[in-house]
């Protein structure tokens, strides 16, 4: 029979609906009995007991919330009745005892990956093409037309043909637009250049007008997209006179790898004279670079050359029960392996930092966590905006009513493993294990900022459903109930729904995962956001965005 609620942690006062509750359902917990006063809607949260005013609430064992109202046993929790709340810090108490999973059986295991001379391995193999500002978006874009289509990268477009169709109709005698399909557009050209993933052109709107503080990070977060494994040579325009200027790309770059030997092509259009030279010398230096990308071969890598992106968007009240904590497991497989993995989205880890700078390895790692989280929760105040306002109206509909109670579920992606690095945005990941990396929740702030800090695959969880990807790196998306694993199967990689149900364990489900993503890594499989071609890419300006 299935259970229809869940107490997370023992220290819980609330239960957690797994399927929608009438009024008068009989839960029995232990030695207690009661019964339902309200409908709890499935993934939202009811009393275990009578919460009076000022009453802790707590979920994952974890304060995220108080009564406002008095909440009587059974009663659903809303907006109305709690409010957000976080424990007060502590001095830091290392907790460094970590039951490790047994990966004695995954030491041999391999992918098949790029490996750079410098030590990283790809799992795929991009050339990218990216402006220093944004006056050079016309002409990336002028290449990305130019380019894809003859070279077998672009994506097939039903939707062109659908128009098409539409067209013909409207242009007729007499149109009717009833029961018109939309049909499968035929596949893309050959590909010319069959050891190239594809050719990424990134757009944006930085690089100068704004602070800057915003053109160096700007600068440093495409040095680390150069060198990231997953890139095999990039092509990077410049006007020349913007702030985000070429010195300090390559200064930012030699800063992040001195041995940085990777083909870039850097062209600068005031320099050049006309339009028609820049594209042309552009179009021609590249097309040479990917000749030279394409002599690359896949080859057998440990698992250890893995790094992770840990990443969620559309969260629901499921999230913290099934798809985050398989996350977690992987995490802490690949820490145990001795490679890397990125927490990042500090306006969700709002509620957990005392836990998160006990797992610190060291006190200066700790020291710097709470100094990034304070100096961004203070620019959130000063704009009359704060880390409580998080939750997006879709997280609250279903389940996650504070963005403590967000935070709680959000930073079990990262699991068990002590933290071995604290990362500020654009800084580069280079220690193994668990790192914490500083950017916003904003999906795709957060997915550029990984990929821009090394992550070579990224684990996105999600309960509602969004389609982010990224342009170098695959995009896993772990959907952590069944329903929108079935609703939403073009975005879906990975269903943990069968965890809510009973069917599996939270281990079972995370081995299946890295079983997944072996493959993917190994290019044996193309992510739904590869096969959309959902390259998302928003550099973060450092004002606020939560």
């Amino acid at each position: 029979m299935r259970q229809k609620f869940l107490k997370i942690h023992p220290k819980d006062n609330v239960l957690v609906a797994l399927e929608a509750l009438s009024p008068g359902t009989e839960i029995a917990l232990q030695e207690q009995t009661f019964t339902l006063r309200d409908t709890v809607r499935g993934k939202h949260k009811f009393a275990e007991r009578d919460l009076t005013p000022g009453t802790p609430i707590h979920l994952y064992g974890t304060l995220v919330g108080r009564a406002h109202k008095t909440i009587l046993q059974g009663e659903a929790l809303t907006v109305e009745n709690v409010v957000h709340e976080t424990q007060d810090l502590v001095q830091r108490t290392p907790n460094l005892h970590w039951d490790k999973p047994d990966v004695h059986t995954l030491k041999k295991r391999t992918f098949l990956g790029y490996h750079r001379s410098d030590g990283q391995v790809g799992t795929a193999n991009y050339w990218v093409v990216i402006p220093l500002v944004f006056c050079e978006n016309r002409n990336i874009e002028v290449m990305k037309e130019a380019f894809l289509e003859e070279l077998g990268f672009a994506h097939p477009n039903a939707y062109k043909n659908y128009v098409r169709t539409l067209v013909t109709l409207f242009q007729s005698k007499n149109p009717s637009f009833d029961n018109i399909a939309l049909k499968e557009a035929p596949s893309g050209g050959h590909q010319v250049f069959e050891h190239i993933d594809g050719i990424k052109f990134l757009t944006h709107q930085g690089g100068c007008g704004g602070t800057r503080e915003d053109s160096e990070m700007l600068c440093a977060l495409i040095a680390g997209y150069l060198n990231n494994p997953n890139v095999a040579g990039a092509t990077v325009l410049s006007l020349g006179c913007q702030n985000a200027q070429i010195s300090i790309l390559r200064e930012k770059l030699h800063g992040l790898n001195p041995d940085f030997d990777k083909p870039l092509l850097i062209f600068d259009q005031q320099t050049e004279g006309t339009e028609s030279l820049l594209l042309q010398k552009a179009i021609l230096e590249t097309f040479k670079g990917l000749i030279e990308a394409n002599k690359l071969r896949r080859k057998p890598a440990g698992l250890d050359k893995l790094t992770l992106g840990l990443e969620c968007g559309g969260s629901d009240g499921f999230s913290g029960i099934s798809a985050n904590p398989t996350v977690g497991h992987v995490s802490d497989i690949l820490a145990a392996l001795g490679g890397k993995t990125l927490l990042a989205e500090f306006p969700e880890l709002c509620g957990v930092e005392q836990e998160l700078i006990n797992r610190c390895t060291t006190a200066s790692a700790a020291t710097k966590f709470m100094q990034l989280m304070e100096t961004y929760s203070d620019a959130a105040q000063a704009v009359n905006s704060g880390f409580d306002m998080n939750p997006s109206p879709g997280n609250i509909k279903d389940g996650l009513i504070t963005d403590a109670m967000k935070s709680a579920g959000a930073a079990k992606k990262g699991g068990t493993s002590p933290i071995t690095a604290i990362l500020d945005y654009a800084e580069y990941a280079t220690k193994p294990g668990l790192n914490l990396l500083c950017t916003p929740g904003n999906d795709v702030e957060s997915t550029t900022a990984l990929a821009g800090s090394g992550a070579n695959l990224i684990l996105f969880t999600t309960g509602l459903g969004t389609p982010t990807g990224n342009p170098i790196a695959p995009v896993v998306k772990i959907a952590s109930n069944s329903t929108l694993a079935q609703r939403m199967p073009d975005i879906i990689d990975v269903d943990t729904g069968p965890i809510i149900t009973g069917q599996k364990s939270i281990p079972d489900m995370g081995e299946a995962l890295l079983e997944y993503l072996i493959d993917v890594a190994s290019g044996n499989i193309n992510t739904k956001s590869q096969l959309l071609g959902q390259d998302d890419f928003i550099p973060w300006k450092r004002g606020i965005s939560l």
